[in-house]
């Protein structure tokens, strides 16, 4: 049987409750809904990365990309984004930041978007991944 291994990178603080931020198994690793956290810091409460769509997105992204390198994965490997938005008049304008972002990927997951209004106050994006290693 093929362990399961929980991911929590450095830049990542401890889940509040009983969960993970990633899990590989084999070659399967699903990363759990990231948003757009700074890097933690002792003491210090998360923080999103600014009050912006592009700074939350990035940040996020930075974040799902994490998780990833922490489980031996990469963009590559990735077959299948969520995106998560508070706000329906933001779908454009994440589009253009995910193609400027995923410009140089040779070959894009799927992906799907969907407008979510579960996330605390001022966040305005989440985003979580599933990845398939060779």
């Amino acid at each position: 049987m093929t362990e399961k291994t929980a991911l929590t990178p450095k830049t990542h603080t401890t889940p509040p409750a009983k969960f993970s931020h990633g899990v590989r198994k084999g070659n399967i690793l699903q990363v759990a809904g990231q948003v757009g956290f700074l890097p933690a810091e002792e003491g210090r409460p998360p923080t999103p990365a600014g009050p912006t769509l592009r700074e939350q997105t990035l940040q996020t992204l930075a974040n799902v990309r994490a998780i990833l390198e922490e489980g031996g994965a990469s963009w590559e490997d990735v077959m299948m984004l969520r995106v998560y938005l508070t706000d329906v008049d933001h779908f454009a304008e994440m589009n253009a930041i995910y193609n400027e972002y995923f410009e140089g990927l040779v070959e894009v997951p799927a992906a799907r978007t969907t407008v979510y209004v579960g996330l605390p106050a001022g966040l305005l994006i989440e985003i979580d991944a599933l990845a398939v290693l060779s």
